[in-house]
């Protein structure tokens, strides 16, 4: 092991007169005090490192401001590559630009759209935004992480028959768009059930029932002030079972049971 350098050494021998050496300390005492203190305390110990600035809360709001401003640019000119570029990875596992392209033709043609207020969290941010489309005025809640990427969104249906939210649930689910699926799930739900959870689900239903085929019927069941129960009667390759879908008073689906157990395979008629 090294020995460490000594902080102090002792003077060499000097053959310099007293007048010389007084002048030769003056000079360098004023050189010394010519470099500023914060340069002598860089030249001692090395370069300061550079510190990043911290995110503020207006920072973090305008970031995730300008990302709506992509996400909605996207779906308005239905470019499904820049649409699914913009997904979260947790989104983009369980999409493809492919899928992408045709669940934006599914949507009503955005026209236009102004951001009314963002709210900034700690690892994701809320953007609500006014949109008009072909199909009229609807407002919409985009979940953006903190790198710009959409991890889910919400689109206000509070004015129509929760039987056509289901449906239209239904209609995602059954094929494969489960970003879109996701969107009409509640915000606690969205979070325990996000997309690859909604996708492993429905598959392992699958397993126990065969492929599913089709909606049967869907019908209102139960309702009250707080919320709504439809019933799906589901057609699948072995079986038909129901599943049960609970949504709230701004029908948004807070609660969807895949049976564990579905009814066995009907006996064959002579």
């Amino acid at each position: 092991m090294p020995r460490p350098t000594a902080l102090f050494r002792p003077f060499a021998p000097c053959s310099r007169s007293a007048g010389s050496l007084a002048l030769s300390l003056i000079t360098a005492l004023l050189s010394l005090q010519a470099i500023p203190a914060g340069v002598r305390a860089q030249t001692a110990a090395g370069p300061a490192p550079a510190v990043s600035p911290q995110p503020t809360a207006a920072m973090a709001e305008q970031a995730a401001r300008q990302a709506a401003e992509r996400i909605l640019t996207a779906v308005r000119n239905r470019d499904a590559n820049a649409y699914f570029a913009l997904l979260a990875p947790d989104s983009q596992r369980v999409s493809s630009p492919v899928m992408a392209a045709r669940a934006l033709q599914r949507l009503p043609q955005l026209q236009s759209w102004s951001i009314s207020e963002v709210v900034p969290g700690l690892d994701s941010n809320s953007v609500s935004a006014q949109l008009q489309t072909s199909r009229g005025p609807r407002s919409v809640l985009l979940v953006i992480d903190g790198k710009g990427r959409l991890e889910g969104y919400h689109v206000n249906a509070s004015d129509a028959k929760a039987e056509d939210v289901v449906r239209a649930f239904m209609q995602a689910l059954s094929n494969g768009y489960f970003v879109t699926a996701s969107s009409f799930l509640s915000e606690r739900v969205r979070e325990e059930i996000p997309a690859p959870v909604l996708q492993r689900k429905w598959l392992a239903l699958q397993t126990l029932t065969g492929q599913f085929r089709r909606v049967r019927s869907i019908s209102r069941a139960e309702s009250n002030d707080q919320m709504k129960l439809v019933i799906v009667s589901t057609q699948f390759n072995r079986l038909t079972d129901n599943l049960f879908v609970i949504l709230d008073d701004e029908n948004q689906i807070i609660g969807v049971d895949f049976p564990d157990a579905p009814n066995p395979p009907r006996a064959a008629t002579p």
